[in-house]
């Protein structure tokens, strides 16, 4: 391909979003319970591909994300940076890797997360897809290789085998209640892979995901501990013209090694599901009822174990979540959103923006408010 043909597949695009966030009790992306409620929900990204010949695809995202004291506070960072290399490509099947900073592939919503207009909601289902320790999950430096395989005239399978090292970062040592003990987190060599099935244009949506990740608590004057994580999520959608319906439930298989002294070993196994219907009633406005439910540890669903050993609250272990939102789209640049949350625990509750649980309460509702826009 001709450079003047290669620069004529270049693609730029990019999004904006602001948020605005109250609760009535405990903080979610900022002071969300001082009266005012909080703006500190921004996301900002600009991505590029390039295609210079017909089976190499160059691509590339920065994205810049506040929201409260989790992350980097809207530093801009590479989201994904990565060359696709299609081996085959024909009308049956499809073969390829991807080199660099790729996205794992995790549930249906975890390659594109980070863009409001392809999130059923402003906020995911919080009891897979945590924003509390975000970067575990987002993307990995290594590889990946694909395949897709046409089933007979209405299915579509998809399979996608990852390795690398995960993005693990403060977040994750603040999840992981270590955010005041000196040390770094560490990301070692991780695996994920995924198996998607679509048929009939996507009318039926099944998948299973699955990885093992591993990092290293590197602790300033002490022994250093290690961490493990190996979640396994089964994703299920139908889709219909004006609504659909989605349902994933996750086991959480993760451990700590190494930090007795600390009192911060474990070896548990937690549990996630959540059941979502979503309507379109125009061509402009669309709106969803979600319940959404967590338990840290299967062997201790009420917290109460976790209370009796450390003093900390019992609800801290769970969250149960119901959710209704409602979007608008008065132009296809443009959406409004607008969800309600009731919920009852804190499992999901960001450590960054709750720095003592004992301050935590059970119960309580948050409203959330979004403008975005896309080129």
């Amino acid at each position: 391909m001709a450079d003047e043909g290669a620069l004529g597949t270049l693609q730029l695009h990019g999004f904006l979003s602001q948020g605005w966030v109250t609760t009535d009790y405990n903080n979610f992306f900022g002071s969300s319970s001082d009266g005012g409620g909080s703006f500190d929900f921004t996301e900002l990204g600009a991505n590029a591909s390039l295609r210079p010949r017909e089976d190499l695809l160059l691509s590339a995202q920065v994205l810049s994300r506040r929201a409260g004291e989790i992350g980097d506070g809207g530093r801009p960072k590479l989201d994904h940076g990565l060359l696709d290399y299609q081996a085959l490509s024909g009308p049956e099947r499809t073969v390829g890797v991807q080199l660099g900073r790729v996205k794992n592939p995790f549930g249906l919503y975890n390659q594109t997360r980070d863009m409001p207009f392809t999130r059923p909601g402003i906020l995911l289902p919080q009891s897979i897809y945590f924003d509390r320790a975000r970067s575990l999950a987002l993307a990995s430096d290594g590889g990946k290789a694909y395949f897709e395989e046409r089933i007979g005239d209405a299915g579509r399978l998809r399979g996608e085998v990852g390795f690398g090292r995960p993005q693990a970062d403060e977040d994750l040592q603040g999840a992981l209640r270590l955010d005041s003990v000196p040390g770094s987190i560490e990301p070692r060599n991780s695996a994920i892979a995924q198996l998607l099935y679509e048929h009939d244009g996507g009318r039926v949506v099944a998948g299973l995901s699955a990885a093992q990740v591993e990092a290293r608590f590197e602790r300033d004057g002490g022994a250093d501990g290690q961490f493990e994580f190996e979640p396994w999520i089964l994703s299920l959608q139908y889709n219909q013209p004006l609504w659909s319906l989605t349902g994933e439930y996750a086991l959480r298989h993760s451990s700590m090694e190494g930090l007795s002294d600390l009192g911060a070993d474990f070896d548990i196994t937690g549990e996630s599901w959540y059941l979502q219907y979503s309507r379109r009633f125009s061509d402009d406005w669309e709106w969803l009822i979600r319940y959404d439910s967590l338990v840290v540890d299967r062997s201790d669903r009420s917290g109460r174990g976790f209370a009796a050993a450390t003093g900390l609250p019992a609800h801290a272990r769970y969250a149960e979540d119901w959710t209704v939102g409602l979007r608008w789209h008065p132009h296809p640049q443009v959406m409004l959103g607008a969800e309600y949350h009731h919920i009852e625990g804190t499992g999901w509750l960001p450590s960054g923006d709750n720095p003592d649980p004992s301050e935590t309460r059970k119960r309580w509702n948050m409203l959330m408010l979004q403008l975005s826009l896309r080129f």
